[in-house]
C-alpha cells in the first residue's frame, strides 16, 4: 500500500490541475463507449453446447413413410461412417402414437449424440462440426437438413411455435401467394451473413386426386352426382357387397380397388357408374379425373392465414443478423396489399426482453440514487458518486468488445449488478472527504496528513488549498478499501469469466461485464471522482454551512 501511496498520490495532485480536462475526457469515452456498444450486436442468451446435436430432416410432401425410413437410414450410416465423434444417432419419423409433437411422416428429428469434446478429431469446435455434417448429408437427393441441438430446438418450438432461432412470418388470405412471397424471402435471405439455410414452412405440394364433374353430363344419364361419389368411395375406400360365416363367426367382404392400383388414373376413368336406365356409363364421360397439387396444412395466427421462413443463426448474433434482413427486404421485398409480415423467434424473444430491460435498468438506477440520497443527505453528492455508473459502464462495453461478445440478457443483468457494486467505492470516497470537512476530523488527522504527503504536497494556506488538502488525505485513506472492494468482486467472478462447463456461456457475459466494468470503474473512480469533488464544491459555502 505504501508503493501504491507513493505514485498515486502525486497522479491525483496533478489530476487536480486538470479538472475540466479530465471531465470532459471521462464524457468522450462514455460517449465512446455508446457508440462501441452499437456495433457489438445483441441476442436473446447466449446459445449453451448442449454436447450433442438435433438434425431436423424434411423431405418432399407425400413422401411415404417406407422412402422416408430407408432415406433417414441411409444418413445415419453416413454420419456414423464418416464423423467417429458421434456416439449413437438414432432418428424419430412422423408422430408418436401419443401425439405430443405432431409432424408429418415427410418430417423426421435425428438425435446425435457426441463423445466429449477432448475426443473429436474431424473439427475442434461445435459450429465446425455442424457444417461438416451438414455437408456430408447433402450428398442425399430430396433432403433436407437443419442442424441444431436438442433443448435449443425444443425451447424455440415451445415458446414460439417455431424450431429455428428466427422466422420471417408472413401473413395474407391466398395460400399460393404466401407460399411465393415465402420463396422470395427465402432466396432474399439466403445470402445473408450468419444466416443458416432458410426452410420455407411447406404449405403446398400434397398430391390430391381430384375428380370434376361435369354436371351437363350427369344430367343426360340421370346419374346423380351423390351415386357418382359411392363409386369413388367403394373403390377408394372400400364397400360391403356381402357377408361371408366361417363356422359361428361372419366376416364383411369389402369391395375396393387393389392398394398397388390405386394410383393409376386409368382405373378411375374405366369406373362403371350404374344410371337409372340400367345402362352403366364410364366414370371418364362424366368427370375430368386428375392429379394436383393440394394444400398440405393451413396455418392461423391471429386470425389471419400465416406462413414463416425460418433459419438459426450461425456464427452471427441474432440482432445485427435481423437489422441486415430488415434492411435487405424493406428494399427488395414488395408484397401486395392485404399481406405484411413480422419478426419471430428468438428475435421476438429479444425484443420482449429489451422492452423489459429497458424498465428494469432505469429503475435499478432509481433506486440507487435514491438510496444514495438517504445515505448522503445531499442531492450534489448523490450525483458525485453516481457518476460511478457511466465510468462502470465503460469499462463493461469494452470488456465486452474484446471478448467478441453481443449484448444479452445476461449482460444486461451483469449491468445492474455492476452499478450497484460500482457506487460502493464513489461512497466510500465521498463519504471520507465529507468527514474530513468537519473540525475534529481535520484536527485528528493533521498529524498522519502531513507526514504521509509532505514531499509532494505544500501545506494549506487558503481555503481552496484545505479543500485540496482533504481530497488527498481521503483518497490516500480510502485506497484500501476502493481496490479491495474490487478486488473481491472481481475474484468473484473470475471463475464465471474463464468457465467452460455447462452453462458457461450464459455466465461469461455476466461475469466480463463486471470484471471489466469494476477495472475501469475503480481505475477512473480513484482519479475522476476526486476531480468532479474539487470541480464542484465550493469552500466557501462549505465553510459557512
Amino acid at each position: 500500500m505504501n508503493w501504491m501511496q507513493s505514485w498515486y498520490l502525486p497522479l491525483v495532485d496533478r489530476c487536480l490541475n486538470h479538472g475540466k480536462a479530465i471531465i470532459v475526457g471521462m464524457v468522450t469515452l462514455f460517449v465512446g463507449a455508446l457508440l462501441l456498444a452499437s456495433t457489438l450486436g445483441a441476442e436473446f442468451i447466449p446459445t449453451l453446447e448442449e454436447g450433442d446435436f438435433a438434425a431436423e430432416v424434411s423431405m418432399a410432401q407425400g413422401t411415404s413413410l417406407t422412402q422416408m425410413v430407408e432415406t433417414c437410414t441411409k444418413a445415419e450410416q453416413i454420419l456414423k461412417a464418416e464423423f467417429p465423434e458421434i456416439k449413437q444417432v438414432v432418428t424419430r419419423i412422423g408422430s408418436a402414437e401419443i401425439p405430443t409433437d405432431p409432424m408429418p411422416v415427410e418430417r423426421a428429428d435425428m438425435l446425435i449424440a457426441l463423445k466429449p469434446k477432448a475426443e473429436w478429431t474431424s473439427a475442434r469446435t461445435k459450429n465446425d462440426l455442424q457444417q461438416r455434417m451438414e455437408e456430408a448429408l447433402g450428398v442425399i437427393p430430396g433432403l433436407d437438413v437443419e442442424m441444431s441441438q436438442p433443448i435449443q430446438m425444443r425451447n424455440n418450438e415451445l415458446i414460439t411455435g417455431i424450431r429455428q432461432d428466427v422466422a420471417v412470418k408472413i401473413y395474407g388470405s391466398d395460400m399460393e401467394v404466401l407460399a411465393e412471397q415465402a420463396d422470395r424471402v427465402a432466396q432474399l435471405i439466403r445470402n445473408v451473413d450468419g444466416v443458416g439455410s432458410p426452410y420455407v414452412e411447406k404449405v403446398n405440394g400434397l398430391p390430391q386426386l381430384q375428380v370434376e364433374y361435369n354436371r351437363d353430363a350427369l344430367a343426360k344419364y340421370g346419374i346423380s352426382v351423390r351415386q357418382a361419389n359411392d363409386v369413388l368411395q367403394s373403390a377408394f375406400a372400400g364397400k360391403i357387397a356381402g357377408s361371408v360365416t366361417e363356422e359361428n363367426r361372419r366376416f364383411d367382404i369389402v369391395l375396393r380397388i387393389h392398394k398397388d392400383d390405386r394410383d393409376a388414373l386409368a382405373y378411375f376413368e374405366d369406373l362403371f357408374v350404374p344410371s337409372p336406365s340400367g345402362v352403366s356409363v364410364p366414370l371418364h364421360q362424366l368427370a375430368t379425373i386428375s392429379y394436383k397439387e393440394a394444400p398440405a396444412q393451413i396455418s392461423h395466427e391471429d386470425g389471419e392465414r400465416s406462413i414463416f421462413v425460418g433459419f438459426n443463426v450461425k456464427g452471427r448474433d441474432v440482432g445485427s443478423t435481423v437489422k441486415e434482413i430488415q434492411q435487405l427486404l424493406e428494399g427488395e421485398l414488395k408484397m401486395p396489399v392485404g399481406y405484411h409480415y413480422t419478426y419471430g423467434g428468438e428475435f421476438e424473444n429479444l425484443q420482449s426482453a429489451s422492452r423489459r430491460l429497458a424498465v428494469a435498468i432505469p429503475v435499478a438506477l432509481a433506486l440507487i440514487l435514491l438510496l444514495l440520497y438517504a445515505t448522503l443527505k445531499n442531492v450534489r453528492e448523490t450525483l458525485f458518486v453516481a457518476s460511478a455508473i457511466p465510468l462502470s459502464a465503460i469499462g463493461g462495453i469494452v470488456a465486452l468488445w474484446l471478448r467478441g461478445m453481443p449484448l444479452s440478457i445476461s449482460a444486461g443483468i451483469g449491468f445492474i449488478a455492476l452499478f450497484g457494486v460500482a457506487v460502493l467505492n464513489g461512497i466510500v470516497l465521498v463519504g471520507q472527504f465529507n468527514n474530513l470537512s468537519s473540525p475534529s476530523s481535520q484536527s485528528s488527522n493533521s498529524s498522519s496528513s502531513s507526514q504521509s504527503s509532505s514531499s509532494s504536497i505544500s501545506s494549506p494556506s487558503s481555503q481552496s488549498d484545505a479543500l485540496r488538502q482533504r481530497i488527498l488525505e481521503g483518497c490516500r485513506v480510502r485506497l484500501r478499501p476502493v481496490v479491495m472492494t474490487a478486488l473481491v468482486a472481481s475474484f468473484g467472478f473470475l471463475p464465471m469469466a474463464l468457465s467452460t462447463g455447462d452453462g458457461a456461456e450464459v455466465q461469461r457475459p455476466m461475469a466480463t461485464v463486471v470484471i471489466g466494468g469494476l477495472l475501469t470503474a475503480t481505475i477512473l473512480t480513484l482519479f475522476v471522482i476526486p476531480v468532479i469533488y474539487k470541480t464542484f464544491t465550493n469552500p466557501a459555502k462549505e465553510k459557512k454551512q
